[in-house]
């Protein structure tokens, strides 16, 4: 099996043009193509509304609806048929996460900028959510929790789950009940670019949201990069598309559990990227060797196989350099499998760090805490991982008295005639005019 894996790659014998070619994903190549489909399913859900919905289910889901909606009732009913076991697996992640995120409520902020001026900061939920959830070959209920404890905590008044439907129509017992756990209001039974089009633009039965969150395949963050772009589309959360982990190994590394590691992504989707990074040859050719092994025992090992294909197992001369190729690549998640992984954290740009050689990634897919929304594509270098500010807008207020007014005027003004603003210059001294001062 090692010969369909990718052979490993000296990072000193490439060129600059080599080196973007080792650390471009693979759905970027297809980026053209999949942005001209998606064009054409957000028209005609814009254009159709439910009709649209049920048509595309149909095709993409293969399964027949009369409504893309799920009732509560339906949803308390496969919620019940959950096993004791996944809810009280459910049950714990809601705590852990609801325990990190709950730390990181918004302050409000309030300031005299000067005398007489006064500032403010202050925080607002957004009104009403959406909540992609992927589906399809896997059933994520944690993606439900990582969306919805949130949401419940800012307090959104409006919470519309979509998720695709199983061959009966139907949401999973696990996503049900995660999701009457969270507080979802909407259950949608669709998937896809679709779903991410009803939410932008709303349907007969799919309310309009005005922020989009969760991840998805490329399809689903085309959709919402796309929608997020027009005149009065919603906004959206970030790229959050097909998942990716990178390792960095040093000697130290235990090739059994960087395996298991990059192979707990790989099974995600065939667009999913895996890359492992080290200065020891030794370690890569262990973990070549352990992946190949571990993937034969694996229920989606074609999923898997397929993702490996894309991966890209690179020696670097020192543990430095695999550092920066690390942050030239900025991935979703990070895996340090090194002895000292402190000294590293600070270097590399990720959504999501995971240190040291207990600390497996999937514990971030599901329970330590921390989001498992996060930036793919590389956008982790500017966008962050997933947090309860997220489901706030923030806003500033500003009050000023006579005495600030008097005092800020010759700023304003100035500024104002300096940018060729007179109108702006004279609002503030018209308010300073003994022949207007007092009128209402």
């Amino acid at each position: 099996m090692t010969d369909t894996l990718p052979p490993i790659t000296v990072w000193a014998d490439l060129d600059e043009t080599a080196r973007r070619e080792v650390l471009r994903r693979p759905s970027q190549s297809a980026g053209a193509d999949i942005t001209a489909q998606v064009q054409g399913l957000l028209q005609q859900v814009r254009e159709e509304g439910d009709a649209a919905l049920l048509r595309l289910t149909a095709r993409f889901d293969r399964v027949e609806l009369d409504s893309p909606l799920l009732s509560r009732e339906q949803v308390q009913a496969q919620a019940t048929q959950v096993s004791d076991t996944v809810r009280r697996a459910i049950d714990h992640a809601y705590d852990t996460i609801r325990a990190f995120h709950a730390a990181q409520q918004p302050q409000p902020v309030s300031v005299d900028t000067a005398p007489g001026v006064h500032c403010e900061l202050r925080w607002a939920p957004v009104r009403t959510v959406g909540l992609y959830v992927p589906g399809g070959s896997a059933v994520l209920p944690s993606t439900v929790l990582m969306l919805g404890v949130p949401a419940a905590l800012a307090g959104c008044e409006r919470v519309i789950l979509c998720s695709p439907p199983d061959e009966h129509g139907l949401l999973s017992p696990a996503v049900c009940y995660a999701a009457l756990k969270v507080g979802v209001t909407d259950f949608v039974r669709v998937g896809g670019a679709q779903a991410v089009a009803a939410l932008a633009y709303g349907t007969q039965s799919v309310p309009r949201a005005d922020k989009i969150f969760g991840p998805g395949n490329a399809y689903v963050t085309a959709a919402k990069t796309l929608v997020s772009a027009e005149a009065g589309g919603p906004a959206i959360d970030m790229p959050a598309g097909p998942s990716e982990l990178l390792v960095v190994a040093d000697a130290s590394a235990q090739a059994a559990w960087a395996a298991a590691d990059l192979l707990s992504q790989a099974e995600h989707g065939p667009d999913s990227q895996v890359v492992l990074v080290s200065p020891e040859r030794r370690v890569l050719e262990a973990v070549r060797g352990e992946l190949a092994q571990q993937l034969q025992g694996l229920p989606r090992r074609d999923i898997a196989g397929r993702a490996l294909a894309e991966s890209r197992l690179i020696l670097t001369g020192t543990l430095d350099e695999a550092a920066a190729v690390a942050d030239a690549y900025a991935p979703e998640h990070l895996s340090l499998q090194v002895a000292r992984p402190e000294a590293l954290i600070g270097q590399i740009r990720a959504g999501s760090v995971f240190a040291g050689h207990l600390t497996p990634e999937a514990g971030g897919d599901y329970a330590t805490g921390t989001n498992h929304v996060l930036p793919t594509y590389g956008a982790a270098r500017a966008y962050s991982s997933l947090g309860l500010t997220d489901f706030y807008r923030r806003y500033t207020v500003q009050t000023v008295t006579a005495a600030g007014l008097e005092a800020l005027a010759p700023t304003v003004t100035a500024l104002a005639r300096e940018e060729g603003l007179e109108a702006h210059a004279r609002a503030a001294e018209v308010r300073l005019s003994p022949s207007t001062q007092g009128e209402s």
